[in-house]
């Protein structure tokens, strides 16, 4: 297998090679200028996403955007702060000089998005919508990681492990049921533990775009709840050559967070390197500080690759470290955390940033050759990777780790779209993974185990005046092999071999049913196959106080779901409402059932009990919505509110879902005043409401509501190489004690974090 990956990876770089040689070169030039002024618009983006070509207007509004193909039908974007973003689809073949026109507003329009689509698209156009998460918004959340900046969007929750580790989950779906996307590129890191969090450097992320519902058809296996795509910055124009450098510091937990990035672009060689750091003592609430809950993270990347006539191909190159601190129990019945000897453990020392036994040691290595390569009059647009996910968990010794799991993932994606005239637009694609994993500790929770999956499908947009149908239909293989696994006479692992197979589909239509009133339906169902611990896991997961074991008899999950949602953007109100039900056959959970433990011995002789957790399967019903009302009746006053439940329901006894996050209601006013020689200011305050979760397993516990109350305050002022950004936020400013349901040291009796202030800047360079 290793030679036949190796192969195509020799053959695809020949091939995107060769086009160097192609002459048919063109250009497109033009102007944006305020339409009712018709003054021009210096600074504004204009992008072709398909191609990713970008670049600058002048002080005079014109732009010039070189080497592009000679023919081909491409959606460009132009996009300018306090303006509605507009898209249009243009025919290089006929490239002429181009006018953009743009009204100035307080609302922006939606975004053009690259996922759920084979293709760059207007939002409007896509029948499941997809949210799109800018990087001043991503900063100004003032999260402590990606995961837990996005996690105030409608229907986007988290399970966390303290400040360090978020895992996203999707309208109640997480873990291998929702697809992150990097670089292009499906993120393999062992996606199925509680404190396996996204490995991505943050500072990367130009934008999110957050689909909801069942995406297999496009992207196959682990897709079925939704895909979270994490998406690096615009290549430069031609001729340029720049970079930044942000930091951050934020007083909670002491976690400060730097990265330096450059990049340029030389006749179409484009490239770009960033290096990141992030240090952290353990979080807080209460005047209480959690021991050895802290972490540190080093990031490296680097991207280098063409844009020419013929397309682009890019290869992005990343290296994700970090050491996270294991919290083993919580605190004693007074609030106090004490050592193993049950001596208070003090403020100073918690807040040590030396981790100390137990931690979590993890590196990720990343490798995506990204291209899209203009062929026939269609565009066929690749990405083909291989990542090693090295996870070692150090428990009684730093020199020697207990678990030591070593995972490598060779993935690709082939996609043909066909040549079309923006009515009818075809696509093919084939899709596949090879995995294998290995234990190298002496301690173990999966077995060795080797994967095999590949996917084909077929998927057809048309396009109308006021909207687009689109369908398609996909078919799924997968097997999965665990290895046997004997020691000291006690077989740990039996060996398996297990085959999965699905045919899955889509419907859906977007309908603008009135002027600014957008009507979106869809019908798609989704596959997944089991997980390796779901299959084959035995022993005690480190973090997360449980004993798991497996089951190789599990089945397939699929389900199927219907998604309604209405969009009404006018002048001064936006307005969504998003309803969907979904069911899912032979969900897998695990379950902490009749009570049952394990006894467990940890490395000084002293005797506990662990919970032990089974995996089961039932089908299950997913029901639930999103809501959104944004209100700006005067320019500098924005008046946001979302909204967002589900209810999980297993059918077998009518009884609820574990792990299903409560509802949530979100309110914003945000004020951004025009203030001379500074630029983009504002000030917010908002609330989060969550509310009690009645709705639990019988292993699981009610958890209360709460609100939190969040502040910031930015601006940005002009400087030579670009505008340099400032800003500060608060979160949970009353310091109010709170558990969030989805966190897994709830159980332990360990609260959120408290009060926190975090201070930024960002220079250009």
């Amino acid at each position: 297998m290793m030679k036949k990956v190796r192969l195509i990876f020799a053959i695809l770089l020949i091939n995107f090679v060769n086009p160097l040689f192609a002459s048919n070169l063109a250009e497109i030039k033009g102007k944006v200028i305020d339409a009712t002024t018709n003054e021009p618009l210096s600074g504004a983006t204009i992008y072709i996403a398909d191609l990713k070509a970008t670049t600058i207007s002048n002080a005079n509004g014109e732009f010039l955007i070189k080497n592009l193909p000679s023919k081909g039908k491409f959606l460009i974007e132009v996009r300018y702060v306090g303006y509605k973003t507009i898209s249009q689809l243009i025919d290089l073949t006929d490239a002429q000089s181009l006018k953009f026109s743009l009204q100035q507003a307080v609302i922006e329009s939606a975004e053009v998005v690259i996922t759920g689509t084979p293709f760059s698209s207007n939002n409007k156009t896509n029948s499941l919508a997809v949210v799109s998460v800018n990087r001043e918004k991503l900063t100004q959340a003032g999260g402590t990681n990606l995961i837990d900046a996005i996690s105030k969007v409608p229907g986007i929750s988290q399970v966390t492990t303290g400040g360090a580790i978020s895992k996203p989950t999707i309208r109640g779906l997480g873990y291998n049921r929702v697809l992150t996307i990097i670089d292009g590129a499906r993120e393999e890191a062992q996606q199925w533990g509680d404190e396996h969090g996204v490995e991505v450097d943050q500072f990367s992320a130009a934008r999110i775009e957050i689909l909801k519902g069942p995406a297999s058809l496009l992207y196959g296996s682990d897709a079925l709840g939704g895909v979270i795509n994490i998406i690096e910055d615009f290549v430069p124009a031609e001729g340029d050559f720049n970079g930044n450098f942000t930091t951050n510091y934020a007083t909670n937990n002491g976690l400060s967070a730097s990265s330096l990035m450059m990049q340029g672009n030389t006749d179409g060689l484009v490239y770009r390197g960033r290096v990141s750091y992030k240090n952290a003592y353990g979080f807080g609430y209460a005047g209480k500080t959690v021991p050895n809950a802290g972490f540190n993270e080093t990031n490296a990347s680097g991207m280098i690759g063409l844009n020419k006539a013929w397309g682009y191909t890019h290869l992005n190159l990343s290296r994700f470290n970090t050491n996270i601190g294991l919290v083993e129990e919580g605190p004693d019945d007074d609030g106090n955390f004490t050592d193993e000897d049950g001596n208070l453990i003090t403020k100073h020392d918690a807040r040590n940033r030396k981790l100390v036994l137990p931690y979590q040691n993890i590196n990720h290595y990343r490798a995506v050759l990204s291209s899209n390569v203009l062929l026939g009059g269609g565009q066929l647009k690749s990405n083909f990777a291989f990542q090693k996910n090295i996870r070692k968990e150090f428990e009684e010794s730093k020199d020697a780790p207990g678990l030591h799991l070593n995972l490598n993932s060779y993935t690709y994606d082939v996609k043909y779209s066909f040549a079309n005239k923006g009515v009818w637009e075809p696509t093919i694609g084939l899709q596949g993974m090879y995995q294998d994993n290995v234990n190298n500790g002496d301690e173990y929770l999966i077995p060795d185990y080797n994967s095999n999956n590949i996917g084909f499908f077929g998927y057809l947009k048309r396009n109308f005046t006021k909207g687009a149908v689109n369908f398609g239909l996909r078919y799924d293989y997968k097997t999965v092999t665990g290895k046997d696994l004997t020691e000291d006479g006690e077989q740990v692992f039996k060996p398996f071999e297990n085959n999965f197979s699905n045919v899955s589909g889509s419907i859906g239509i977007s309908y603008e049913v009135a002027k600014d009133l957008v009507f979106r339906a869809n019908a798609g169902s989704g596959f997944r196959a089991p997980n390796i611990a779901e299959l084959g896991a035995n022993g005690r997961h480190e973090g997360t106080f449980r004993y798991e074991i497996g089951n190789s008899n599990l089945k397939q999950e699929t389900s199927a779901q219907f998604d309604l949602g209405l969009e009404y953007t006018a002048e001064h109100i936006t307005f969504g409402l998003n309803a969907y039900s979904n069911r899912i056959y032979n969900y897998i959970y695990p379950g902490n059932f009749n009570n049952e433990t394990t006894p467990f011995t940890d490395e000084d002789g002293i005797s506990t009990s662990l919970p032990v957790y089974r995996f089961v399967q039932t089908d299950a019903d997913l029901v639930g919505g999103e809501a959104s009302v944004d209100f700006h009746l005067i320019k500098a006053i924005h008046f946001e509110n979302t909204f967002a439940y589900v209810k999980g329901t297993n059918r077998a006894n009518d009884l609820p879902l574990p792990f299903i996050p409560a509802a949530s209601l979100n309110n914003e006013i945000r004020f951004e005043p025009t203030l001379k020689g500074l630029h983009d200011s504002f000030f917010k305050i908002g609330l989060t409401n969550v509310f009690k979760q009645s709705r639990f397993d019988s292993f699981e516990t009610q958890t209360n509501g709460y609100t939190l109350l969040d502040v910031g305050v930015g601006t940005s002022f002009k400087v030579k190489k670009g505008k340099i950004n400032v800003w500060v936020t608060g979160q949970n400013l009353t310091d109010k004690l709170y558990f969030n349901h989805l966190s897994r040291y709830k159980p332990e009796g360990i609260y959120n974090q408290g009060r926190n202030m975090s201070f930024g800047i960002s220079v250009p360079l």
